[in-house]
């Protein structure tokens, strides 16, 4: 058995879809219109202090960009058990709230 090697030049043209990574980041106008939107409080309990952008569904899920009806101001960090942030993320109840918020979002601004 001869195995021969061939070459095959690189394309010339670049990735015709965005990754994931770059449809589901959350730009600097997105952050700050949806901070104006929730007045510096948590968006889930109300609460102040330390928040959050999160997205209200997954990036792979974002089809074109990220807006600011995909995100939302949450208390957090997502790490911490307990804050909202990390509610919306790893519990089922959590994450139909966000599913619910988000349909009234796209519903308030069209």
């Amino acid at each position: 058995m001869d195995f021969e090697l061939r070459a095959v030049p690189k394309p010339k043209h670049k990735r015709f879809k965005r990754t994931a990574k770059q449809r589901g980041q959350i730009t600097g106008d997105v952050y700050d219109k949806a901070l104006e939107r929730s007045g510096g409080y948590c968006e889930r309990c109300g609460k102040g202090g330390y928040l959050q952008c999160a997205h209200l569904i997954r990036r792979w899920k974002v089809e074109t960009e990220t807006t600011v009806n995909d995100v939302a101001m949450l208390c957090g960090p997502s790490t911490n058990t307990g804050t909202c942030h990390n509610i919306i993320d790893y519990t089922r109840k959590g994450k139909e709230w966000a599913a619910e918020y988000r349909e009234k979002l796209y519903k308030m601004n069209g």
